[in-house]
Parts: structure tokens; sequence; C-alpha cells
């Protein structure tokens, strides 16, 4: 069976490891990485992912920008938190907390996949001042058809059998499994992508939180809230994802008062992994854009 991340073990190995800090907030101990200059920008990864998946995008904006980025609750290195705090409004309200803790206030985020919720949520609720926002590849938008009728309940099945995290994680131990997952999003995954999401996959701990998360996700209040939504959204969709359809880009579009969508026709649903070169650049180029008119 997997073992668990531990930070005696694996965090001297861990990208980017001169950056990190643990910080106690409300209660829960995260690990959380702060490095570069310049405007705070927060970084919020996806589900299964970790601090590990922003390693080449961090490098590239951080001559422009001072980057939080955190595990999320039960992800990686930070603490699992209730069954609460793996909801989308317990992640936002944990956000605030950390930020709090950290005594920061980022004025631009950019959230990977569901990410994306957590900081539109985070922002709706309070939780973030954010100006600007960046969306790579958001999940914004429940299921639909059949897929709404059975992943989520499928989810709460996996969570409801203990032994189903564990059985995962040894599962995980193959790095070719891992490799076919991470295909599966419609991305190229390196050899070190591979390796890093094996050790994060081979954790109990880790698969745990990722499946119960899932399993208490809802996103129709985000979708009605999102009317409400003062900041600048940029919604950048990658052509070759299969994991978030970018047509989802299209309808969420309607809804946010302030926003527009901006293309990777060539990458998929880790498009920030694949090239964080393009990514990078186009996250400068719609972050500075709006600070600009800012001012």
């Amino acid at each position: 069976m997997g073992l668990d991340l531990q930070w005696q073990t694996d965090g001297p190995t861990w990208p980017h490891n001169s950056a990190s800090r643990f910080v106690v907030a409300d209660g829960l101990r995260w690990h959380v990485q702060v490095m570069g200059q310049g405007p705070l920008l927060l970084l919020l990864h996806g589900t299964g992912a970790s601090t590990h998946s922003w390693r080449g995008l961090m490098s590239l904006l951080a001559p422009r920008f001072t980057i939080i980025a955190p595990d999320l609750p039960g992800h990686g290195f930070t603490q699992r938190p209730s069954a609460e705090g793996l909801t989308l409004p317990g992640m936002a309200t944990a956000i605030g907390g950390l930020l709090r803790a950290l005594k920061m206030s980022p004025e631009f985020v950019v959230g990977h996949s569901a990410g994306a919720a957590v900081g539109l949520r985070a922002t709706l609720d309070g939780m973030v001042d954010a100006k600007a926002i960046v969306s790579l590849n958001g999940a914004l938008l429940p299921f639909q058809g059949m897929a709404g009728h059975i992943f989520k309940p499928l989810a709460k099945l996996f969570v409801m059998q203990p032994f189903l995290p564990q059985l995962f994680a040894w599962r995980a131990g193959e790095s070719r499994a891992v490799e076919r997952l991470l295909r599966g999003t419609g991305s190229v995954p390196s050899v070190e992508d591979v390796e890093l999401y094996q050790r994060l996959f081979s954790s109990p701990r880790h698969v745990g939180a990722t499946l119960a998360m899932m399993a208490n996700w809802d996103l129709q209040p985000l979708l009605r809230d999102l009317v409400d939504l003062r900041a600048f959204v940029v919604l950048v969709t990658g052509g070759r994802d299969i994991a978030i359809p970018p047509s989802d880009a299209d309808r969420a579009a309607m809804t946010i008062p302030h926003c527009r969508i901006e293309k990777l026709p060539d990458l998929g649903h880790m498009a920030h992994e694949e090239r964080p070169d393009v990514v990078a650049q186009l996250i400068d180029r719609c972050l500075m854009e709006h600070a600009g008119a800012q001012q």
C-alpha cells in the first residue's frame, strides 16, 4: 500500500522547496510556497494536484509578481480538514484564513480547473479582494447529462469505502497507470510530471482528500452567483482539453459580467504544465493590461 507524503522525506526533492513554509491558519496546517517580487498573485491548483503543478510557471512569473501558492486542504502537504472544509465554500473560507495568517492580500488570482472555482468563490465571498482572475481550463459548471447523475454519487460511494484510497494509492505505484491518467486529460505529460503525480497519487491521504473533494463539490451556487462578480475574469481554454470542454467557457462567459476568453488551441487540460512559457506570457499580458487600465 502507498505511504503518505512526509516533508521530512519528500520535501528535500520537492520543486521550489526553498520557497516552502508551513503556516497554521484557523487550526489547519498549510504548506504554502512564496516567492518573487511585485504585485501579489495567488495560484490555486486543481483537484488532485499540488504546488508542484506550478513549478514552471512560478519561475517565469516571479520576476513580475510575488507568488503565493498553497497546497489546497488535504492535498500535498497540507492537513486534511473536516468534510465541510472540502466543499467549495469551505475551501474558499480556508483560503481567506490562510491569507489573513500570511498578512497578504493578493490583487490577482490564477486558478486551474477546480482551483479557478475556489478563486471565484473566495472573491465572491470577500475572502480575496482580487482585481482580476485568470481561469485556466476552469471547472466552473456542473456536469451535464448522464455524467451529472453518475459522477457525484460515484465519488460519494468511493469516500464511504475507506480502503479505496489505499487501493488507488497502491495502483498509482505503476508509472504507466499514472501516465495514462494524465494523458486522459488531453495533455502530454513529461517524465517529471509523471514522477511527481505518482508520488502524490501514492499517498492515501492525498487520494482520500481528492475523492472527498469531488464528492462534496457543488457548482450550482457558484454559477448562480457569478453574475455578482466585480473582478475581471480571463477564461483560458485548451483546445485539446478532454477533462473540461472548451465550450464551458462560452457558457460561463454569458454569466460573468466582465470577462473575455483566451484560447490555446494546441494544449490540453494541463496547459500550464505542458507549456509554462506560453501560459506565463498570457497571464503576464492579461494581468498587466488590467493593472494598467486600473491606474
